[in-house]
Order: C-alpha cells, then structure tokens, then sequence
C-alpha cells in the first residue's frame, strides 16, 4: 500500500462508465442479437440509422385547491382536475367533489399547429381521480412523461394526495424521489421543461414562467387566471376553469414536443448519460462527460475533481477571501439612438485609413486563401474588388471629415505546466520551443489580517469548545481539532472577519498582478481538439439542416405525405443536432473555473480573457480609426461605420464547390490584424509517435465574424456624472424587428411593471421620425403618456391594472429569520405577511413578496413603507386594521389605494429611467431636453456648456500625428546624433535608459554651421564610438560577474565621454579649438512624456538664457527675472 501514490477515476458513476467504454449513447439505433445464457448479448451500434422513432410522450398538469392567499398544501388541498395530452390526444379528469357540474369533451387549439381536442372524465371524488390517472398511465406506458415544474409541485403534490388515500405511486408506476429532489422512475424517462428552460431557452430569469414561455416559444397568448379566482371558479364556471387547466397541458406539451426532445434526445447522443441526467445537471458537467469521452479514447487517465484550498495565503502572509481572475474587457463608449437612415457625424484618422490601404491586397489575399480556402488563381475578380476597396478607401483617406448615414455593425471574434514539470519533462530543451508564456490578470479579495495574526487566531480557537455534530445535536461538545475541514475554515474565515473588521476598519483589500504562465505545446491536444471537433460537427449540422429544409420545401410542393413527414424530421434531426454542439461549445470556457471540475484551470481562463480582451482593444483602435465604436463587449464590438465604407463583396471563383462566395471586408480588416499579433507561431503536433517527434506550425483559429448590418442601436446613460452604462442596448434588425435586448430591466424578474410597461414602449418609438429631434421627441411622446399616468393618479385605470402598474415582486433567497437585523423592502413584506397570515408563511425560504410603496408613514425610509400587496385582497375589516398599523394612521378614513401610494417615489422611479433612455442621452446628442418635465441632472448642465464652447481646447493628437518609427538607437548610432557631442551626451544620460528604450530619430536633419574645417576623424575607434559599439551587447543578469564588469567598463567610458564634453565646452567658451556653432535637435523622442522631459532639460543647460526683465519682490533679497529659452 505504501507504494500507491494516487488514485484516480474511483468516482465515474457506473452506468457512465459503462456507456463510454462501450460507446453505448442514448438516442442511436443498435442491433442486439441475444446469446446462449452465460454470454453476454451482442450490441452494434447501427450509424447507417437516423431517423427517430416515434416515442409514446406524455404531459400532465394539476390543479388543486387552495387557502385565500396562501400556496397549496399537500396535507389539506385536494387535487381538482388533473389534464393530459398523449400524442396529440388531450385528457382531462375531474374531482366532482369541487367542480360543481360534469364538463363535456371540448377542443383547446390554440393556433392550427397546436391542436388540442379533449376528452373528458368526471370521476365522484378525488380518490378516483388519481386511479384514473394512474391506470391510465399503466394503460398507455408513455416512454416520456413532461411535465413544467413538476419536480417542485405536480408529482409532491400527486404522491402526497395518492399516499394520503393509501396508494403508493411508486409501487404503481415506479415515481419516487431521489436525494435530488427529482421524481424519476426506471422505466419512463421524467422530462421537466421548467429545467430545459432554465438552462438552455437563454429567456431572462422574469420571462420563465409556462405562460411567458409560451409566448416567447410558441408564439400566442395562453389562457390566464388569477390563482385567488381558481376555487370561486371551480364552483361558479368550472369550463372557464377547464379551458385554462387544459391550457398548461397544452402548453406543456408541444414546448416539450418542439423543442426539448429533439434537444435532449440530440445531446443523449454525445453525452454518456441517461436522458434525466442530460436534462437536469449543469452544462459544465455535461461538458465533462463529453471530455470524459474524448479522453478515454485517447488514453488519457482522468484527473480527479479540482479540491478548493481553504484559506489560502499569499506569498506575503495574507488569508485569501476569494482569487479569480480579471475578465474580459467590457466598456460603454457613446449613449443615445443610431440609426442607420440618420446621419452622424464621424473624424476618421489618416494614419489608419492609409495602414488599410497598404494592406489592402494582402488584407483581400488572406479573407480569399484562408477563411474561404480558394486559391488565388481561381479567383476571376480579384483585382475587380481590390481596386473597389482602394478607391473607396483612397475616398475616405482623402476626407477626414464626414457627415452621412452610419452602418451599424457587430464584430464578434491548451494544456499548462510549472516550472517542475518542465524541468523533469524530456523536451525541456530551447531549441524544441515548446514553452509558450501567456499572460493574464490574477485578482485576490485578501484578508487584511497577516500571518502571525492569523496564527494567534487559530490557536485562540483551538482552546475553544464548538456546538454538537448537526447530526447528533444532542451529543457532548466538539475541541477544534474535532471539527470537520470545512467547519475549521469557517471558523477560522468568522474568527478573522471579525478581528479584521475592528483592528483595520475593513475586512480585506483587493490585488490585482499580472501573471505569466506556460503552456506546454507537446501535451496532449485532446481538449483542443474536442472544441475543434465540436465546432466542426456544429457547421457540418447547420449546413445539413439547410439542405433538408430545402428538401422539405419541396415536399411540399410536390405534395407527398412521406417525404414531408421524413424531411420535417430530418430537418427538426439536425437543427438539434447544431443546437445542442452549440450548448456544449458555450460550456467549454466557463467548465475550467467550475468547482469540482476535473481539467480545472484559471490560468487557462485568466488567459483566454487577457488575450481576448486585448484582441478587442486593439479592434476598437482600428475602428477608432475609420469610424465610431460605440460599446465593447467581452466577446464583440459594436461600432458606426460611414456607409462609403468598403462592406461586403462577391468573389467569382472557378472552384467547383465555392463559385461565388461573400466576404465582409470590415471582418477580413479585423482578422488579418489578428493574424499578425495573435497568431501561435510554436503549435506543435506530433508527427511520429514512436520516435517522439514534434514538427512546429503556426496556429490561429480565432476569427472575426461581422452581424449586421443593424437598423438602430439605442444606448442608455448613466444619472451619475463620469459613469458609463455598460451592456445595456437594444438593437433593431432593418426590418424593424427586435434584435438584441440586454440588460434592461424589462429583463429582469420582479422589477416595477411601470418601468417595464415605459421600456417594452419606448424601444419602438426609437425607430419613428426622419431625424434625430424627430426620434426623440417620438420616444417623448411614450415617456409623456406615463407621466400623466402618474401625474393623475391613474384615474382612468381600473384598479386591478393599477395593482399590477405599481407592484414590485421580489423572492427571497433565505428563510426570513437568517436575515437578522437586515433591512430591506421585501423583508418588511415579509415579516407583514406573516403578521395577517401566520408564521409559516415566511418559515421557508423562496417567499415571493409583491408590494407596493405607501405615502406614509411620513419621513420613514422606504423599506419601512412596503405594503403587501395581499393585504388588499383580504377582506375589509383585517385590511383597514392592518393598514391603519403600518401607515401609522390610526385615524385612518380613506382607504383608497390612490391616496395611500407615494406617487413621488413612482414618480422619481420612472423619471430615472427616462433620464438614462432618452433625456441625458438626447443632451449628449445636442438635442434639448425632449421631456420637459424630467430635469437633467446638475452635472449635465455644466458637460453641455464644455461641449458647446467655442474655444474648447483641442486635444494635442488633433494637431500633432505620429512620424514613422524609424529605426533603434542600438542599430543607427551615428544617424541617430549627427553630432558627436550630442551623441556622448546621450550616452550621459544613458543611466535613465537602463531599460534600452528606443529613441527615434530625428524629426527634421540638424542644421550645422561650421566656423573652421572639421579636423579628420581620430582613427581610434574608442573616443566617438558610443559605449554599446566598444563594447557589444550587454550580458544575460543570470551572470551576475560578467554583467558587472561590463557595467564597469560602460561606466568608465561614459566617465571620460563627460571629461571630454567639459573640455570641449571650455575650449568654445575661451574660442580656442576647432568647435562646432550647432543648433541641433536632440534625437529624443518627443512622442512619449520621458523625450518631452529629456528635451526639455536639454535646452535649459545648454542653450543660452535671454534675460528678459528683473524686478523686486516685497522680499528684500528675493527678485523675480523673466527670461527666454529657445527650444529647439
């Protein structure tokens, strides 16, 4: 045993390890053909078969009974009806014991495509409404059972409600609950929409409701009801009632039909897991799984699962609160409306436009050969398009200064190793270039506390005496060292929290360094490849789902049933195909810095940020240059290209595949920039595993890819003065349509339905009018319409609209009692609904609490005047006492919703989003306030004023441009000072050059006035020549000897370099000697802060002084002299 350092795979699940020894997937066909009993059966995976069966689905919802007010209770409620759907065939029973008449079959068909006739059953009571459902399950025996929640509702409800009856519903159909909380059952696989969408539907968390979710997927308005209306109903109109329970099943079903089964059923065939598994876990474990796969079958031994350090320390002694590391580059560069029919203005930059046109042939050669993979001499109108792109950048480069229509784009665009491990690795050897050093930014939240205070803490508590074991809360108290790990960190993290927060004021600081980190080119390349993989198979599909469309539209036409049936499935087939390759590429980044993750990694993810983010700085550089970026994002920038731009272009070609292909020139721009500073030129593959030989190529598969060109972009700003609203705007397609929406809060769940209402409006009044006072003033006319609202108190809106304007919703994450002394709107809710409706309303957590802001009590803060909205459903009496309470109002007459909201508070809400969306963006337009009764904000004023001034002082690139660089100071001494006194003064001053900084040459030639002819050049070599010609490139700082003798002699020949220039300034001053009279330019660089400063010096030593005016101060001894100095 002492010999086994490491054990690995012990913890890969049974069935899993199974599948991917196998290669056995759910989802694919296979031949199985049974043998004699002691043999196992033979199973072939069949890949000739595509086409699905089709399985038995099933999907099921309840409705149930329920307290004023209150949620449902297992132990009390009874089930009211219960409605299915089984292959497009509708059910629905009926507890006749609450619906108050018998429902007669019925059709619910909600659009043409979603047909739903029902069949009714009223049974006598409960107890056979669930042996109806229950036989009918075992009638059928449904492959798939879907529900939407019901993991978290239907089957508890349904078990508890069968149990309570004295059926066992696992004995009848084999659903139980597993440590998860999900009902499953061996032979039927339990599908959830509600996780699908959670996880995959990319809907914002407010919009994942069955009803929103219909709307946005299904495209129409399911059937709504109140859940207080539900009981009155079942008595009153139990058909109204029937048509919205039926609707859920509706709903349910064809979500589940359309999207989640191909889905699922297209993931099963690449992840080595049970359909439950694929539908319920995370996409990061999914992700693994399929590592899992690629790795066994390339021999890899899978790590084990990534094991956080607690309280880790630093190199300097500090407990690490949390480390990360710096993400992409995101920034909010312009608010206000573009619009690509409305002209803006643009200062495009010479120098850049000129670098395209230099490069614009090769620019065209790399978009043609590489992206495209057509040869050069395929292609018939090269030069066609080169001279079109020239001539319109010669266009752009000629006229600086445009005003027309923009064109709105988005640009969207290994293995790591110690030093240890290179050191004991066979290729560590220079010449193999194997070691790649990337960089990337490390941040660290640090416990201000250092080690020896940490120490004196942990010792401290081992003296200590801790609780009982939560699972033995009765037994003896537990030492320190008793404790578990975890439970030891915490205490220690509490123990120094506190020491923290009172020693130093503040628990921790943060740090940021720049790390560097190697990455080994010669390992294994199997993740690389599986991405790579992954993101081929994902084009491979989409270009199958097109052909098939196309093979579905001419079925139709020519009307054969079969074909339009094996074209539509084919087509559904691989469109889940591409989508689900897709779910896992958008896994593989953020798999690395999952916890848990067997191929852990932050370097790798700290790297792919650091590089991505500079890849997008450096893109806004070059759109800075021709146009108007206007919002950097993570993976993208959005930006405002003239339309005299070069855009898209047709390249005829003679190749067989690809006769015409479109390229994007913005995109071609972009990525052969990408080429030229990205590429990895030291990828190694291995050429020959068995003498282990590597051949080196140059890689890079990053690429810009162009979306648009867009309608309008919209772009909030900030109410605070220097702040920029980054990821937020919304987007229009040319065709008017919504294209992108982020970061809104008519995204987001439980914000005031006021302000949704204002923004779901206002994105389209953007679009109107012909110029940009005539967009604002029509987003105006929206904002307008809900002042008066407010402004008169809703007269006009029935009160229920009213509620559901001004409510807020927020659900909380803890139980009401972990929040302690906290304080917070939805808090007060909360501990006000358990005022009138009992303590178990707040004893779990998720308590959703919707409220509204009263008037009073008057100069209380806000969250001590939340109002439950419940209070105004229940009846009068309880609500006039409780009202009276919380208002502190115990006077109280009127009772009237309007006169007990804080109009102000709703008032100043909306007004705030009305500043960031059209007030402050329209300023910073030059557009006047088009909301007159929505002041700008103080700081504006004082921006406007700046903005508009006729003298504003010019930035110093508006009049200065870049020279060429020319060539280092170490290869073009002598050109570099074109005087030898000049060029031992800059050996002089080589002491603030010790970091070998470039010096550029000069600017104009010098300008040199000889009095005597120059005597001949000293055939020494020692007494001009600068220091690096005598003495050679300085030595590696790894031989220190050697480096400082060189320092030595370096120091000695600056040294006699200052004796010379001192005796050469004496011999001027007595005019004895061969001098130069030179006026000269010192060759510093003038374009960094450090040449501007050396310059400056310069002239003031060694340029005469002009004496301009002496004149007394109030000081006897003191005067003050004005003078002159030439800079030259």
């Amino acid at each position: 045993m002492e010999n086994i350092i490491d054990i690995r795979e012990y913890d890969v699940p049974y069935h899993c390890r199974v599948s991917i020894d196998l290669k056995f997937n759910v989802g694919k066909w296979y031949a199985v053909r049974g043998r004699t009993t002691n043999q196992v059966p033979s199973i072939t995976r069949r890949d000739d078969l595509l086409e699905r069966p089709d399985a038995i689905v099933m999907a099921f919802d309840i409705e149930t009974t329920k307290l004023p007010l209150k949620f449902p209770d297992a132990s009390s409620d009874q089930i009211m009806m219960i409605s299915y759907m089984i292959d497009g065939q509708g059910f629905l029973i009926t507890n006749r014991e609450i619906v108050s008449e018998d429902i007669e079959d019925f059709e619910y068909t909600p659009k043409p495509e979603y047909e739903g006739p029902f069949i009714v059953f009223n049974e006598p009571d409960e107890p056979s409404l669930i042996r109806k459902f229950i036989d009918h399950i075992l009638e059928v025996k449904p492959h798939v059972i879907s529900t939407y929640n019901g993991d978290s509702f239907d089957w508890p409800f349904v078990e508890a409600r069968a149990g309570f009856h004295g059926i066992d519903l696992y004995r009848e159909t084999g659903f139980k609950k597993d440590s998860m909380g999900e009902y499953k059952s061996r032979p039927i696989a339990h599908l959830d929409c509600f996780k699908w969408v959670k996880r995959d539907s990319y809907l914002p968390v407010g919009s994942q409701n069955l009803k929103a979710v219909a709307k946005a997927k299904l495209r129409y308005d399911p059937v709504e009801l109140d859940p207080e209306e539900m009981c009155r109903m079942a008595n009153e109109q139990p058909q109204v009632l029937a048509t919205y329970s039926v609707s859920d099943s509706v709903a349910t079903y064809y979500l589940y039909m359309k999207y989640v089964d191909p889905f699922i059923f297209a993931l099963c065939t690449i992840i080595p897991l049970e359909p439950d598994e694929v539908l319920r876990k995370g996409s990061g474990t999914l992700c693994e799984a399929l590592l899992m796969v690629q790795a066994y079958h390339a021999n890899i031994i899978y790590p084990n699962k990534h094991d956080t350090v607690l309280n880790k320390l630093s190199e300097d002694g500090h407990v690490m609160d949390s480390e990360t590391y710096v993400g992409g580059h995101v920034e909010a560069i312009e608010s206000g409306v573009f619009r690509s029919d409305i002209p803006m203005k643009f200062r495009l930059q010479k120098r850049g436009i000129q670098e395209l046109l230099d490069n614009a042939e090769r620019t065209l050669k790399f978009s043609v050969e590489t992206e495209e993979g057509i040869p050069l001499d395929q292609v018939e109108n090269f030069d066609e398009v080169l001279s079109d792109i020239k001539e319109k950048l010669t266009d752009l480069r000629d006229n600086l200064l445009r005003e027309e229509n923009p064109i709105l784009y988005h640009l969207d665009p290994p293995a790591l190793v110690d030093e240890a491990t290179c050191a004991a690795c066979d290729f560590n050897k220079p010449r193999n270039r194997c070691q790649r050093k990337m960089p990337w930014m490390w941040r660290g939240e640090l416990m201000s506390a250092n080690r020896p205070e940490f120490v004196r803490i942990q010792q401290q508590l081992e003296g200590e005496m801790f609780p009982p074991d939560k699972f033995n809360p009765n037994g003896p108290p537990r030492a320190f060292y008793q404790l578990t790990r975890d439970e030891k960190a915490a205490a220690e993290k509490k123990r120094l929290t506190e020491y923290c927060r009172k020693s130093y004021k503040k628990v921790h600081f943060t740090r940021l360094e720049k790390r560097v980190s190697t990455v080994c080119q010669r390992e294994n390349s199997f993740y690389v490849d599986t991405v790579r993989a992954f993101r081929d198979r994902r084009y491979e599909f989409k270009g199958l789902t097109k052909v098939w469309n196309k093979k579905l539209a001419e079925a139709k036409t020519s009307g054969d049933a079969g074909e339009i049936k094996k074209a539509g499935n084919m087509a559904v087939l691989y469109d889940s195909l591409q989508l689900a390759h897709k779910c896992i590429l958008n896994s593989f980044y953020g798999y690395v810095m999952r916890k848990g993750a067997r191929w852990y990694s932050m370097e790798m993810a700290g790297i792919v940020c650091h590089t991505g983010a500079n890849i997008i700085k450096r893109a806004r550089e070059i759109t800075e240059c021709i146009g108007r970026p206007l919002e950097l994002d993570t993976d993208g920038i959005w930006a405002a290209l003239p339309s005299s731009f070069p855009e898209n272009y047709t390249i005829k070609s003679t190749h067989p595949k690809k006769p015409k292909v479109t390229i994007s020139y913005p995109g071609a721009m972009l990525n052969i920039m990408v080429k030229d500073l990205f590429t990895n030129d030291q990828y190694n593959d291995l050429a020959d595993a068995n003498q282990h030989k590597y051949s080196i190529r140059s890689e890079n598969s990053i690429f810009f890819e162009v979306d648009g060109p867009y309608l309008a972009m919209i772009l909030p700003a900030s109410k605070e003065e220097g702040k920029k609203l980054k990821k937020r705007y919304a987007v229009f397609n040319p065709d008017g349509s919504l294209a992108e929406l982020k970061g809104f809060e008519i995204k987001r769940r439980g914000e005031l339905q006021l302000v949704k209402k204002f923004q779901s409006s206002v994105f389209q009044a953007f679009l109107k009018g012909g110029t940009i006072q005539e967009v604002y003033a029509s987003a105006a006319t929206v904002a307008d319409y809900w002042i008066d609202v407010l402004y008169s108190k809703a007269a006009n809106m029935p009160e229920a609209e009213l509620f559901e304007l001004i409510s807020e919703n927020r659900s909380m994450s803890r139980k009401l009692d972990d929040y302690g002394s906290q304080k917070s709107t939805s808090i007060s809710t909360a501990k006000r609904l358990a005022e009138f409706l009992g303590d178990q309303m707040v004893k779990d957590a998720g308590l959703s609490c919707r409220f509204i802001i009263s008037k009073k009590p008057e100069g209380a803060p806000v969250t001590e005047r939340a109002i439950p909205l419940a209070i105004f459903q229940c009846e009068v009496s309880l609500r006039k006492h409780y009202l009276r309470k919380w208002l502190k109002a115990p006077g109280l007459q009127d009772f009237d919703i309007r006169n007990i909201l804080d109009w102000e508070y709703y008032l100043e809400r909306l007004g705030g989003c009305i500043q960031k969306i059209i007030t402050i963006p329209a300023a910073l337009q030059g557009v006047s306030n088009p909301v007159p009764r929505i002041a700008h904000p103080d700081w504006l004023h004082k921006k406007m004023l700046e903005k508009n001034d006729v003298y504003k002082q010019r930035k110093i690139t508006d009049i200065f441009s870049f020279k060429p660089k020319s060539a280092p100071m170490e290869e073009n001494e002598e050109n570099a000072f074109p005087d030898n006194e000049l060029k031992n003064a800059a050996d002089v001053t080589d002491i603030e050059d010790i970091n070998s900084r470039k010096l550029a040459n000069p600017s104009t030639s010098s300008v040199t006035v000889t009095k005597k002819r120059p005597r001949e050049e000293n055939s020494s070599h020692g007494e001009n020549a600068s220091w690096r010609e005598q003495l050679g490139p300085v030595p590696s700082m790894e031989d220190v000897k050697a480096w400082v003798a060189y320092q030595k002699k370096k120091w000695a020949i600056q040294l006699e370099a200052r004796r010379q220039l001192r005796k050469r300034r004496k011999l001027e001053e007595s005019g004895g000697g061969d001098s130069l009279t030179t006026f000269t330019k010192p060759s510093l660089s003038s374009r960094s802060l450090t040449g501007f400063m050396q310059h400056t010096a310069h002239s003031i030593l060694n340029t005469p002084w002009q004496i301009l005016q002496v004149r007394t101060t109030r000081y006897e001894s003191a005067f003050v002299m004005t003078k002159f100095v030439w800079f030259i």
